[in-house]
């Protein structure tokens, strides 16, 4: 197992005990394979009433979705939020521009990262927080190519194996 990922899921488990609001909505499980996730930040996310109504009830997705630093400020593109049938003329577009809140020093931080260091924003959770707020981790990425991705896969594969031989004779 990837001690990145351990560590986020005992930290994630860890707030479920603690916080009984915190709920994983959506979660870009390939980001962690597709890229070397070098930093991340919380942001949160200016959503209408229908949009939060269907995170609720579990129908999202941010796998194909990135973040961009546009006009001075962060958006969320191509996320998918489902649409409420019985919301009528109340109801949200399912894959909007949504703006990301982030502090200004946290901005121009991002915006160096991707115009100058050619790192992109990729969203990697979205849950809500204890307070019951939507919040999105962001994560600032540099693409891997074919040969880390294999070293990647070839490193969990050999792990995998490990602790079922110790599960074996243990």
């Amino acid at each position: 197992m990837d001690t990145a990922f351990a560590l986020t899921y005992l930290m994630r488990a860890m707030a479920e005990k603690l916080n009984p609001n915190y709920k994983i909505i959506a979660e870009n499980r390939r980001a962690r394979f597709d890229y070397f996730i070098e930093d991340d930040l919380e942001a949160g996310i200016v959503l209408t009433g229908s949009e939060v109504k269907s995170l609720r009830s579990g129908q999202s997705n941010i796998a194909d979705s990135y973040a961009s630093v546009e006009d001075g400020e962060l958006w969320l593109i191509n996320a998918y939020i489902a649409a409420l049938p019985h919301a009528g003329i109340f109801n949200h577009e399912e894959r909007r521009k949504r703006k990301l809140l982030v502090k200004k020093r946290e901005l121009a931080r991002l915006w160096a990262a991707t115009a100058r260091e050619g790192m992109t924003l990729v969203p990697l959770v979205m849950y809500f927080n204890h307070k019951g707020i939507v919040k999105l981790k962001i994560g600032i990425a540099k693409g891997k190519k074919k040969a880390d991705k294999r070293e990647t896969e070839a490193k969990r594969d050999w792990n995998r194996q490990k602790q079922r031989l110790l599960k074996q004779h243990g």
